[in-house]
Formats: C-alpha cells, structure tokens, sequence
C-alpha cells in the first residue's frame, strides 16, 4: 500500500509533491502543454537549438577553428547517446520505481509502462549532455540549451513520473559524460572533421563564405593562414 504519511520528512518527495500539486490547481490546458514539453517537445527544441548551432556558429566560425567548433556539436549529440547507454545499468543496479507506486495522492499526467524505472531520467541525462556540449561551443547557445534544460527536469516532476533526485541525476550524469569524456572524443572529432574539410562534403564543415581548404599544402591547412604568410613575405 503506497503511503502518504511522513513524506514531508523527506525533502525529495515532498517538493515532488509541491511541484506536482501545481498539476492539482492548473487549467487542464497547461497540463496538457507541460506534458507536450515534458514529453518530447524541449527535447525536440534543444535538438534544433543544436542544428541552428552547427548552421549558424560552427559552419560560421573563422575558418581555422570551423572544424573544432562542428566537432563540438556532433560531440553534444554523441554524448548524450553515451550517457543514455550509461543509464541502462544504472536503472537496473537502482531499480527505483515511479513515484507513483510508492505513494498517493499524486497527480499523474503521464501513465508509461510500470516496469520502467524512475532513477535516473532519460529526459534529464539527454537534455543535459546536449546543453553541456552546446555551451562548450557557444555560451549563447548552450546558456538557451540549460534553461531548456532545467524547464525539462521541472515537467518531469510536475507530471508525476520522475523524482526531483531522478532528474538531479539525471543532469548529473549528462554533464559528467559530456565534461569527461570530450579531450578524448573531441580530438577525434576534430580531426575527422577537419579530414571532412578536404572532401566534396566541406559544406558540412564550412559555410559557402569560407573557401574551401586545399590539402595541396599540409604545411598552411587554411586560406587564411597562407594569406597571412604572403604578407609577411612582403
């Protein structure tokens, strides 16, 4: 029998239900809109924050860092399918339930399979590791990523389905794999894209303003640099 007494003993489940009694007192319209978002929808967002990052900032970065700042990019994306691989033994060793088998009285907006565990959220690692990686490129960009970010983590709770520790962890778990594991991984990315410049796909890495870099020369990879050395030789 799930329980309702002593929760406010315990401060993750007591703003749980502070957050999700909110649900209580709202237009069903706005439930309706938190769970959209809370679903998918600041998921969806952040992704194409991330697609208009790689357009707008990386493929529009001076020519010698272009390669890193893509790199960055496709980094944020490679890190949050990482850490979403993380979680699955993560849930499995936690076995957490959904707040709502352990207690009453909460209103639940979204019924997914109860077999699924709560800690830690998949919405909150992925969002988080996208915003992490977004803000190492850009801080425009990737400041946007982590109010998206947080306003995920916030719908996660108002509908009933996760714990405000699940979310904490899942944020945690998201940034940490973004922030550990980028020397290693963006070198490599760095260098493929940069490999990338050389080939009939350079658009993905250079905008149409940017000529593309000649691999004639390894020692001056980019026109900028070549030009700077005739004006020294002047």
């Amino acid at each position: 029998m799930a329980a309702v007494a002593n929760d406010s003993v315990n401060p993750d489940i007591s703003l749980l239900r502070d957050i999700n009694g909110l649900a209580k007192r709202s237009p069903h319209g706005v439930d309706r809109a938190v769970e959209i978002l809370g679903g998918y929808g600041l998921i969806g967002l952040t992704l194409l924050l991330a697609a208009l990052c790689w357009w707008r900032v990386a493929r529009r970065a001076p020519v010698a860092d272009a390669p890193a700042a893509v790199a960055g990019v496709a980094w944020s994306g490679l890190a949050a399918g990482i850490a979403l691989l993380l979680n699955i033994p993560i849930r499995a060793l936690v076995q957490r339930p959904r707040p709502s088998v352990d207690h009453d009285g909460l209103d639940v907006l979204v019924h997914g399979p109860a077999h699924h565990y709560a800690f830690v959220s998949d919405h909150a690692t992925l969002i988080a590791a996208v915003a992490v990686g977004l803000f190492m490129v850009n801080r425009k960009a990737g400041a946007v990523a982590i109010l998206l970010a947080l306003a995920e983590g916030f719908a996660r709770i108002y509908v009933g389905v996760q714990y405000p520790t699940d979310v904490i962890g899942g944020f945690a778990l998201g940034a940490a794999t973004t922030l550990l594991l980028a020397p290693l991984a963006l070198a490599v990315l760095t260098s493929l894209a940069t490999a990338v410049s050389h080939t009939r796909a350079a658009p993905l890495i250079y905008s149409r303003r940017h000529p593309r870099p000649t691999p004639a020369d390894p020692t001056t990879p980019y026109p900028q640099q070549r030009a700077d050395d005739k004006r020294l030789a002047a």
